[in-house]
């Protein structure tokens, strides 16, 4: 999967549009294979993404889960103390 793509469930606060807008077009991006669409696939990569977007919307307001929210900014010092191992910085 795309390293790009974080997970959106059971945060607080919730994932905004843009946070679902920018996951459904990188994984559109990335099961297409290309970054910016020829303007013959334009409108087919558009749909997509819009698609994907909604889906994902559907997705994220019917899981149910137990778990108390998760806090964005606990969730990225996590993220960064990960990145600072991998790569020794």
């Amino acid at each position: 999967m795309c390293r790009n793509i974080r997970p959106l469930s059971n945060f607080e606060p919730p994932a905004t549009d843009d946070e679902i807008q920018a996951a459904a077009l990188q994984y559109v991006r990335k099961i297409s294979g290309t970054t910016k669409p020829s303007r013959a696939n334009a409108e087919a990569f558009d749909r997509a993404v819009a698609e994907v977007a909604a889906a994902s919307v559907r997705l994220l307001d019917s899981l149910v889960t137990t778990a108390a929210p998760k806090d964005r900014e606990v969730e990225a010092a996590k993220a960064r103390e990960r990145a600072a191992l991998r790569y020794g910085t």
